[in-house]
């Protein structure tokens, strides 16, 4: 036998078991983009034979059909679910989504439609309802926060360490200096009329009073560097009022604070959660074309030449209503949203390269509800609640890939980001969502028996075999149609399976454990009395 240096072998040995546990320990960055109103359907990686026009609807028409080579490709090497759920409107839903919890626990039933707090003064916050929320559980893993986009909601509570708001916080009722593309209430002979301050005109129009969050948006900043504000009203220095204007882009301007964020906490060796609630997929008011009627404004034109994206520079000039975009804007349609949330997951993707953290980063896609013309509001079938869910994670060593014929719920994102942090939730606090974590990195073939969401009072649920709406009507989706919704509607239980009909009945013994909408619409009078806290778990 050969002589060893047993002591040369040790030390390398030791060297490689210090190395890999470092990689182990190091935690992947998170990056969660929730887009705004997008049906599943929308994208073609879920193969729907019919999708949304520009007036929204149903079009089988090609030139409406979104182009996603980037969520494409990130589907395929992480993996999609292809039944997620939400609840059928925004704000249940974004409360599902940073809460973790149902409408029975939270309060928020519909966007008109919430319970009032423990005094019985206003809407019931989330963070007060909730305290365990989304940014809390990221903070406890040790990871820094940063919140951008659509809010929504108060955000004081949350332990978001910085964030860019489009609108920002109170534009509703301010006027920004900045920018006149907002809809405002002005009384007129003692009645409230909403008026187009950019053009001083009266709106006829059925709509509702916005600030703008596409084009020359209102944005406010939390907690940035160098301001000694917690919220400032941007631009905020003459260098960017110099370059803020009609060719400024709301998207373009979360982008670029969130990169400056990943910079920041890259070179600090500060793992980040980057929470990215995106406007794009929601339609607005198109101030550029306010005599249009269109539905969805259009946004920079992209193009993708099978490599690589190319945005053309917005040129847009004119005033009070009157403008010309020169032919560097697209037609409106949410066609051309989805196509710019592939670009600016293109533009995620060559951050993360640049700087050196693309295998150490999982990035969520996703969207809160069905798409506004077609399924968002609506309790029939799955229209409102099937929404898209792509995650691509490389550090995580997946064992899925591609299309999972699970089902999935947003309420799963919660404890998975705790998951991911290593954060353990107190048994003593109520969770409805279930970490993907043991299905996506396991032999794990299936993740939850059942999926739930709301719209207002009633109760939308579903297995694997069969649906119940908020209508009440029962369909059987043990195959999935043409358009994923049209499921064959069941009139006769006794022409379906014994497992259909087991699985009904699991479903009617799970529903009123949420159905307290009648019985438990607002806060407890006491409120949450004690909460255990967050651990991380070592």
């Amino acid at each position: 036998m050969k002589n060893i240096n047993y002591k040369i072998v040790f030390t390398f040995l030791g060297c490689l078991l210090i190395s890999t546990l470092s990689r182990a320990q190091e935690k992947p960055n998170i990056i969660l983009l929730y887009a705004d109103d997008i049906s599943a359907r929308e994208l073609p990686i879920y193969g729907s034979t019919v999708w949304s026009p520009p007036k929204g609807g149903n079009t089988s028409n090609m030139q409406y059909r979104a182009e996603t080579p980037i969520l494409n490709e990130l589907a395929e090497e992480g993996c999609y679910i292809k039944t997620a759920w939400a609840a059928t409107v925004c704000g249940p839903s974004r409360a599902m989504m940073m809460t973790g919890r149902y409408a029975h626990l939270h309060k928020w039933w519909h966007n008109k439609d919430k319970g009032k707090a423990p005094n019985g003064k206003g809407v019931w916050n989330l963070y007060d309802s909730s305290p365990h929320s989304i940014a809390n559980v990221a903070k406890a893993g040790g990871y820094a926060t940063f919140w951008a986009g659509k809010t929504q909601m108060e955000i004081e509570g949350f332990q978001f360490d910085e964030g860019c708001f489009t609108p920002g916080e109170g534009s509703y009722n301010t006027a920004i200096h900045t920018t006149d593309f907002r809809l405002e209430t002005r009384k007129v002979d003692g009645q409230k009329k909403i008026f187009n301050a950019d053009t001083n005109k009266e709106i006829y129009k059925k709509s509702y009073v916005q600030s703008g969050w596409y084009w020359k948006p209102h944005v406010q900043l939390m907690n940035h560097p160098g301001t000694n504000k917690k919220l400032v009203w941007w631009p905020n220095t003459k260098e960017a009022e110099n370059d803020f204007g009609l060719n400024t882009f709301g998207p373009d301007v979360e982008l670029d604070y969130i990169f400056e964020f990943m910079e920041r906490k890259q070179k600090e060796k500060e793992p980040f959660f980057i929470y990215h609630t995106s406007h794009l997929g929601h339609d607005a008011w198109d101030f550029l074309n306010p005599n249009s009627g269109n539905k969805w404004p259009g946004t920079p034109k992209i193009s993708w030449d099978g490599n690589k994206y190319t945005r053309v520079t917005p040129n847009v000039t004119g005033d009070n209503g009157v403008y010309d975009t020169h032919e560097t804007v697209t037609e409106s349609g949410i066609h051309n949203h989805v196509n710019y949330l592939d670009y600016q997951v293109w533009q995620y993707m060559n951050k993360l390269k640049e700087l050196g953290i693309e295998n150490n980063t999982i990035f969520i896609f996703c969207a809160d509800n069905g798409t506004s013309g077609y399924g968002k509001s609506s309790p029939v079938s799955q229209k409102g609640t099937h929404v898209p869910l792509i995650i691509y994670a490389p550090s995580m060593n997946l064992t899925k890939k591609g299309m999972q014929d699970v089902l999935a719920n947003m309420s799963d994102m919660l404890p998975t980001i705790a998951d991911v942090a290593h954060v353990e939730i107190p048994d003593s606090y109520e969770i409805n969502g279930e970490s993907l974590i043991p299905f996506l990195t396991t032999d794990k073939t299936t993740h939850r028996e059942w999926i739930y969401g709301y719209h207002k009072e009633t109760q939308i649920i579903r297995g694997n075999l069969v649906l119940k709406d908020g209508n009440n009507v029962w369909y059987d989706v043990s195959e999935t149609p043409y358009d994923l919704i049209s499921f064959p509607k069941i009139k006769d239980w006794s022409q379906v399976s014994v497992a259909h009909r087991k699985e009904r009945d699991k479903l009617l013994k799970t529903i009123p454990t949420f159905n307290l909408h009648e019985t438990q619409h607002d806060a407890p009078t006491n409120g949450i009395v004690k909460i255990n806290p967050l651990k991380k778990i070592k």
